[in-house]
């Protein structure tokens, strides 16, 4: 076994690692690269933390800012998908994470990617990690989460939801999407949004590479860099992000607890038709627990979809 830190090139080119910094072994051996092994990586695509992003009508499907806002989103994530068949991938896989999950422009990706479109998916913004054959995933164009600094900062819902907690941490999407990937042995490789995005990821990817588009000035405000910048910064980042890549062993981390908070109270009583999910400590609070992160994301997905349905207009 080689550390990560000594690779050497593989069959392709590429520098092929056998373990990861942490020591946990890998499903897969060296011999899988003679036998024909495919590298794949699966890009989760959000749009609030994409290049020149800040305000609701930049992520509005329909508006003007939107259709302005979706070339800067796209040229992130080509960025990404250059930057990792730069270091080795041989496939990679774009899943649409954002609102309505039809945002990017498919015209305009590098012609080697393929891109997952449209929503109803069992594992949402995650959606692909489940099949067993993809080796890293890249959080691209994410944000901090419901009730904490950052450009846009939400969980799932644009609003209604003040706070997320998983086992107790305040959760960003970063954070329960990585839990369920580690069940499927997927490490999370490439990070980028605003500054605080980052740091976020620091607590739930420490290895992964880390790209900020943008500075965080309030939740409607940040200084941005152009795209030419974040593209080279991005792709440079995912080339070597590349090198990271492989699935290991499963991670079985549970039970999962999810607490939500709304800012209603009908909306945490909306909630509890949802079997298991229960009205919690605390004003306009409900609570979960799930043996599975892959049961627990599901059941969170009932859950803001039933509260989502349960807002008036004006008054929420």
């Amino acid at each position: 076994m080689r550390d990560v830190q000594a690779g050497v090139p593989g069959p392709s080119g590429r520098v092929v690692y056998w373990t990861r910094p942490d020591g946990r072994r890998w499903v897969g051996t060296p011999l899988a690269w003679e036998n024909g092994a495919v590298l794949k990586i699966l890009i989760s695509a959000d749009m609030e933390g994409a290049t020149g992003v800040t305000w609701p009508a930049d992520v509005l499907p329909g508006t003007a800012q939107w259709e302005r806002c979706r070339a800067l989103f796209t040229s992130d994530v080509n960025a990404a998908v250059l930057g990792f068949y730069d270091g080795g991938a041989d496939e990679v896989l774009i899943n649409e994470a954002h609102w309505s999950m039809r945002n990017l422009l498919l015209e305009q990706l590098d012609d080697r990617a393929q891109m997952l479109t449209g929503r109803h998916k069992s594992l949402s913004m995650v959606e692909g990690v489940q099949h067993g054959d993809v080796d890293a995933i890249a959080f691209v164009g994410y944000h901090t989460a419901a009730g904490t600094e950052g450009v846009l900062a939400h969980t799932y819902l644009a609003n209604s939801i003040t706070g997320v907690w998983l086992n107790g941490a305040r959760a960003s999407e970063g954070l329960l999407n990585a839990h369920v990937v580690a069940e499927y042995g997927v490490p999370v490789v490439l990070v980028t949004g605003d500054d605080l995005t980052c740091v976020d990821a620091e607590g739930y990817a420490p290895a992964a590479r880390k790209v900020a588009v943008k500075d965080h000035v309030s939740r409607y405000a940040a200084v941005c860099r152009t795209p030419a910048r974040t593209a080279a910064d991005i792709r440079a980042a995912a080339k070597e992000a590349a090198a990271l890549a492989g699935r290991y062993e499963p991670v079985a981390g549970g039970p999962f607890t999810v607490e939500l908070e709304f800012d209603a109270e009908h909306l945490a009583d909306a909630s509890t038709v949802v079997p298991g999910v229960a009205r919690a400590a605390g004003e306009r609070r409900v609570s979960y627990t799930s043996p599975t992160m892959y049961e627990a994301i599901r059941t969170f997905k009932a859950v803001t979809t039933i509260a989502s349905s349960a807002v008036e207009e004006q008054y929420g």
